[in-house]
């Protein structure tokens, strides 16, 4: 019986150790990903904002953002994540927050827009609401995102935990999970259809189920704030990766020059 005691003892006590390793990793995992956008926006102000995103002091000019609900990736996207709806919104809010584009509706409330001017056109709107034509301002930019991968999945350090301590170690290790996401932006000229920039970014965060229950609540009660992380969360931190990689690069933007002219023949010529 002591020795039965004294065994339950250790290995309660290696679970503790291990588990607030576990923990540890998967904050410290959360933390360096930590880029999702927050808080709002107001013209040039922003509120609450993440600091890891980037701004400018001055803009590039004006942005309209397209999401192509017809391309392959928003088929897989909308499939997996049903709940998540579009990107657009999160992706207007934290192009507005950086202060580096203008935004400009052309999405779905563009409709809204011109029944106003309909409104204003059939006589039923008051005197003086001026929605008269010249007035709406031009898209300089469009700005067209993508998802490459986003999945759940386990990491693996299940199985290096499982080896080095045990079936205990394993349990544990078992309920860390991984989610990661993948995401383009393209950007391109309204004028001229040159693609200015494209960047890719990535986020990883970590969800934490300790042992389903299994010391009631004992060592993983503590844990609950990792478990069931939103791949919302990740999806929308992978997009501020990507837009400020964006950013960085149109720092030093530099136009593409073709000897002769754009779209000219080009110099690659094909022979008589």
């Amino acid at each position: 019986m002591i020795a039965f005691t004294s065994k339950a003892r250790a290995v309660r006590c290696l679970t503790v150790g291990i588990s607030a390793l576990v923990i540890a990793f998967a904050s410290a995992g959360a933390r360096a990903q930590d880029g999702q956008p927050s808080g709002g926006a107001g013209g040039a102000s922003s509120e609450g904002a993440n600091s890891q995103l980037e701004r400018c002091p001055e803009t590039f000019g004006t942005l309209a953002v397209h999401e192509d609900q017809g391309a392959p990736w928003w088929h897989t996207y909308y499939r997996r994540y049903p709940k998540l709806g579009s990107t657009t919104p999160v992706l207007r809010m934290m192009i507005q927050q950086s202060n580096c584009f203008v935004v400009i509706e052309r999405g779905k409330a563009m409709s809204n827009v011109m029944q106003e001017r309909a409104l204003e056109q059939s006589g039923e709107l008051r005197s003086g609401s001026s929605f008269g034509k010249g007035q709406m301002v031009s898209a300089d930019y469009t700005m067209s995102p993508s998802i490459q991968f986003s999945e759940q999945g386990t990491s693996g350090i299940g199985g290096a935990l499982g080896g080095l301590f045990g079936s205990v170690a394993g349990a544990i290790a078992g309920g860390l999970k991984s989610n990661e996401a993948a995401t383009t932006l393209l950007l391109v000229d309204n004028r001229s259809s040159v693609q200015i920039a494209s960047a890719v970014g990535s986020a990883k965060n970590w969800d934490l189920n300790l042992f389903g229950g299994m010391f009631g609540g004992g060592v993983g009660g503590g844990a609950g704030g990792y478990t069931n992380t939103p791949e919302g969360k990740v999806l929308a931190a992978a997009f501020a990766d990507s837009f400020n990689q964006m950013i960085r690069t149109l720092r030093n933007y530099k136009a593409q020059q073709v000897k002769g002219g754009l779209g000219k023949g080009g110099n690659l010529k094909v022979g008589q």
